[in-house]
C-alpha cells in the first residue's frame, strides 16, 4: 500500500493541528474534526497541551487518501520544543509548511524551513487562516517569495479573502473549486489575476526540466497533461515550492492539498539510498539489511521508556536482535507498534518506510537502530544548547530523595533538558528552552511525585584585582610540644589567567613549603575578599619568608599562604564581576527598536544587527543577570515572533553602585548563614 510519511510544520499559532483535523475528517478517519480549543484533537491528546490549548510534542496520525495511506506528523510551534520540531522533520520524507494568511513568514516559519533546508525535504507550502479577518493571499505571497530560500511559486488563487473566502482557482487547469468539487470556469472577476500568475507557475515548471525550456522558448504550446506531469515532478523532487491556499476550519482548498500529496510528494522508497557516517548507502526497501532512527522518545507510565522509530530499511519482527549502533549495545524489543494519535497498537512487523514504535529498551532520541549483523551509523539529530534556567527547590525530604530518579526518567525523554549542581552557588539547576519548556517539565516531575518550587538563579558572580600589592602572611603558634611556624611574602598582581611561582632565593623558604602555600593561596582564592566569590585572574609570586626547623609544616605554611594572599588582595583594588553572555536576537524587522531600546535597558551593548530576509539578527553581549527571564520578555515584546540563542563569553567588572548592593547582600547572606 504506498505510503507518505509528511510532517506538519510551522510558527506557533499557524493552524497546523487544525489543518490535521480537518485532514482527518475529510479523509473519513473522523466523524468530526477535533478542536484545539476543546481539547478533542487526535493529535493534542496530552493533559498538558489541553489545558494549555497548544502542540507540546510532536504526533502521529494517520488517515487514507483513496489506496494511499498518509502518516502526518504535527509539530509543535514553539521554538521551546525544538527537539519535537526537528525529530518530526527529519523522520518524514516530505513537509507541509503552514504559513499564515494573516501574520505572514515569521521567525518560527524560517526555523522550520531551514530544517527542511538541511534535510533536502520537498515541501508544500499551505496559506493558512485565508478566512480570516486581514487574510491577504497576494501580500503574504511576495513575503514568502522575499523571505524563504527556493522557487515558491501559487499553485492556486483564492476566491475571495477573509469571510468570502470560498474556495479556489487550480492555475493548471483553470478551474475554481467550491465544497472539494470542481465548479467551472473561473470567476470574471479573477480572469486576470489567473493568467498571471499561471504564466509564473508554467514558467517555473519548465526551468526545472531543460527540455521543457528549450520547448518552451522556441514558442511551443505545452499541454496540461505535460505541464502537469513535470509539475509533479518538480515538486516531488524539491525543486519548486507550491503555495496553496486554505481555511482549515472551513475545509476550503483541501482538495488540491490532498491531490498533490499522493501525486506529487515522495513515498520512502523514492527518497533514494540513505548514508551512514561512515559513507556506507542503505537503500530504503523492506529487502535491505534493517536500520532506523529514533526521532522522539517518551516514558510511559504503564511501558515504560517509549522509543518512535522511522524505519528506514528492512525487516524488523517482535524479538529481533539489534544494535543500538550510536551507544554499541544490543537491544531486542518484544513488542512492536504502530502509532495513531495516543494509540499505540501492537503489530508483528515494523518495515521500510514506516513509522513505529518499541518499549523497555535502551534508546535515546536521535539513535540509530540496526541489524547487528550489518551495522551502520546515522548523523545524530543536532539541537541547540539551552538558554533559559531556573534554581529547583524541593518542598520536602521526600521529594528531595525522589528528585533524581525522576529527573532522570525526564532526561531519557528529552534531551534538550539539562541538570546540573553549581558548584558556584549551590544550587540544582534545570535549563531548557525557555520558560515554556521548563514549565512543563516542573508538571511533568510533579506528575511524577515530586513537588518543586523554582526561582531565578544565582549569579555566579567572580571577584578581581585590579592592581599590585604584596603583603605578608605569618602563621605562629605555641601550645606545648612542637608549634607551628610558617611565613611568606606574596606580590600579586592582574593576569589573563591564574600563576602562580616563586622569586624565592637563599633558602629563605624551603622548596618543599611551596605547595602547601599554593594550596593556601587557593583556598582563600575560593573565599574571595569583597564578598565571598572566587577570585580569577591573578599572577601570585612568592617573593620571601622564613621557617623554623621544628615547627614548620606544611599545615603552617598553607594557613601562611592563605593569610598572605586575603592581605594583598585587600590592598590590590579587588573589584566584582560578573558573567557576560552573547546574545543573538532574531526577530522581524518591525521590531528591531524595541530590542534595541529594551537591550540598552539590560546593560547590553550591541555589536551588530544584519539583515537576513525579513528578519533582522541583533548580536549584542550582555550580562547573564540581565537575561535570566529573556524567553518571556522576548515573547510579550514580539508575539512570539523572536528567537534568541546565549553563550557564555567571558566576565566583566560590574559598575560600582550595582556591584556594592551585591556585596552588600551577599555579606547580609553569609552572615545569616
Amino acid at each position: 500500500m504506498p505510503v507518505r510519511n509528511v510532517s506538519v510544520a510551522a510558527h506557533s499559532s499557524a493552524g497546523k493541528t487544525t489543518l490535521t483535523e480537518a485532514l482527518l475528517h475529510v479523509s473519513g478517519a473522523v466523524s468530526r474534526p477535533g478542536s484545539v480549543d476543546d481539547g478533542t484533537s487526535v493529535s493534542d491528546h496530552t493533559e498538558a497541551e489541553r489545558a494549555r490549548g497548544f502542540s507540546i510534542q510532536s504526533s502521529v496520525v494517520q488517515l487514507r487518501l483513496g489506496e494511499t495511506v498518509v502518516n502526518l506528523l504535527d509539530t509543535p510551534g514553539y521554538a521551546d520544543f525544538v527537539r519535537e520540531i526537528r525529530g518530526a522533520i527529519r523522520a518524514a520524507d516530505s513537509v507541509l509548511v503552514l504559513v499564515s494568511a494573516v501574520s505572514g513568514v515569521e521567525v518560527g516559519t524560517e526555523r522550520v524551513w531551514a530544517t527542511a533546508d538541511r534535510f533536502n525535504m520537498p515541501r508544500i507550502v499551505l496559506m493558512s487562516k485565508m478566512d480570516r479577518e486581514r487574510a491577504d493571499f497576494y501580500a503574504v505571497l511576495s513575503d514568502i517569495r522575499a523571505s524563504l530560500k527556493g522557487p515558491c511559486v501559487a499553485a492556486s488563487l483564492p476566491i475571495g479573502q477573509e469571510a468570502q473566502f470560498e474556495g479556489v482557482v487550480d492555475l493548471l487547469t483553470r478551474r475554481a473549486i467550491r465544497d472539494g468539487q470542481p465548479d467551472g470556469p473561473v470567476p470574471d472577476d479573477l480572469t486576470g489575476l489567473v493568467e498571471t500568475y499561471r504564466t509564473q507557475l508554467i514558467e517555473a515548471i519548465v526551468e526545472t526540466d531543460d527540455a521543457l525550456v528549450e520547448r518552451y522558448l522556441e514558442g511551443e504550446t505545452l499541454d496540461d497533461q505535460e505541464l502537469r506531469a513535470a509539475y509533479l515532478r518538480a515538486v516531488h523532487a524539491g525543486l519548486l515550492y507550491p503555495v496553496l491556499p486554505v481555511s482549515a476550519v472551513r475545509q476550503i482548498g483541501l482538495a488540491p492539498l490532498t491531490t498533490l500529496m499522493v501525486d506529487g510528494l515522495r513515498s520512502p522508497e523514492e527518497r533514494g539510498p540513505l548514508t551512514g557516517q561512515d559513507g556506507q548507502k542503505r537503500e530504503p526497501t523492506p529487502d535491505a539489511p534493517f536500520s532506523a532512527r529514533v526521532w522522539r522518545t517518551s516514558v510511559d507510565p504503564y511501558l515504560g521508556r517509549v522509543a518512535y522509530l522511522r524505519v528506514w530499511s528492512g525487516r524488523l519482527h517482535a524479538g529481533d536482535t539489534l544494535l543500538n549502533s550510536t551507544i554499541r549495545l544490543e537491544v531486542r524489543p518484544a513488542h512492536l507498534y504502530t502509532v495513531n494519535g495516543k494509540d499505540l497498537t501492537e503489530v508483528s512487523e515494523l518495515s521500510a518506510g514506516m513509522l513505529g514504535a518499541i518499549t523497555r529498551v535502551e534508546a535515546h532520541t536521535g539513535d540509530t537502530l540496526c541489524d547487528p549483523a550489518a551495522p551502520i551509523q546515522y548523523d545524530p539529530l543536532i539541537l541547540p544548547d539551552p538558554v533559559h534556567t531556573v534554581a529547583l527547590h524541593p518542598r520536602t525530604r521526600q521529594d528531595e530523595d525522589r528528585l533524581s530518579a525522576a529527573m532522570q526518567r525526564l532526561l531519557e525523554e528529552d534531551p534538550t533538558l539539562r541538570y546540573d549542581h553549581d558548584p558556584d552557588t549551590g544550587e540544582l539547576t534545570l535549563s531548557g528552552m525557555g520558560d515554556l519548556h521548563l514549565d512543563i517539565a516542573v508538571q511533568k516531575l510533579a506528575a511524577l511525585g515530586v513537588a518543586l518550587d523554582t526561582s531565578t538563579p544565582k549569579i555566579a558572580y567572580r571577584e578581581t584585582l585590579r592592581g599590585t600589592a604584596q603583603a605578608q602572611g605569618k602563621h605562629k603558634k605555641q601550645s606545648g610540644g612542637h608549634g607551628q611556624y610558617g611565613d611568606c611574602t606574596v606580590r600579586l598582581e592582574p593576569s589573563a589567567a591564574y600563576t602562580f611561582g616563586s622569586e624565592v632565593v637563599g633558602g629563605a623558604i624551603p622548596g618543599k613549603y611551596l605547595p602547601a602555600i599554593e594550596k593556601g593561596v587557593q583556598e582563600a582564592m575560593r573565599r574571595g575578599v569583597l564578598a565571598g566569590y572566587p577570585v580569577q585572574g591573578v599572577r601570585v609570586a612568592v617573593l620571601t619568608g622564613s621557617y623554623h626547623e621544628v615547627d614548620s609544616s606544611e599545615q603552617a605554611f598553607r594557613m601562611a599562604g592563605a593569610l598572605a594572599f586575603r592581605a594583598a588582595a585587600q590592598q590590590a583594588r579587588p573589584v566584582l564581576q560578573e558573567p557576560v553572555m552573547t546574545l543573538r536576537v532574531r526577530v522581524p524587522a518591525q521590531y528591531t527598536g524595541d530590542i534595541i531600546s529594551d537591550l540598552q535597558t539590560r546593560r547590553a551593548r550591541v555589536q551588530g544587527m544584519e539583515p537576513e530576509g525579513t528578519v533582522i539578527v541583533i548580536s549584542a553581549a550582555v550580562p547573564q543577570a540581565e537575561v535570566q527571564a529573556y524567553s518571556a520578555a522576548l515573547r510579550s515584546m514580539t508575539g512570539d515572533r523572536g528567537a534568541y540563542s546565549l553563550k557564555f563569553s567571558g566576565y566583566q567588572d560590574v559598575p560600582q553602585a550595582l556591584a556594592e548592593r551585591i556585596i552588600a547582600e551577599r555579606q547580609r547572606e553569609l552572615a545569616q548563614g
